[in-house]
């Protein structure tokens, strides 16, 4: 990723932003910003699509779990069944 240059008027002017969001936006502003500032989740938002081509195997899978009714394994199931 491309590194650009941040002034300490950006810095200032990102800070005068945040002062001015509403109080109902500040739970999904601090999302976002968390967000950008977290390296996983920008490996992650850079990372190259998966270009490999689906399986039979794998298509088969998928159909069969779009076919299940119901509402699935739960939580607690799947930490018994991990031992976690």
């Amino acid at each position: 990723m491309e590194e650009l240059h941040v002034s300490e008027a950006d810095r200032r002017e990102l800070h005068t932003l945040v002062d001015h969001i509403p109080v109902g936006d500040l739970p999904a502003a601090r999302k976002i910003l968390r967000a950008l500032a977290d390296p996983v989740w920008q490996s992650i938002a850079t990372a190259a699509l998966d270009d490999e081509p689906e399986t039979e195997e794998e298509r088969a899978e998928v159909e069969t779990a779009r076919r299940e009714t119901g509402a699935g394994t739960s939580h607690e199931e799947v930490r018994r069944e991990f031992g976690v």
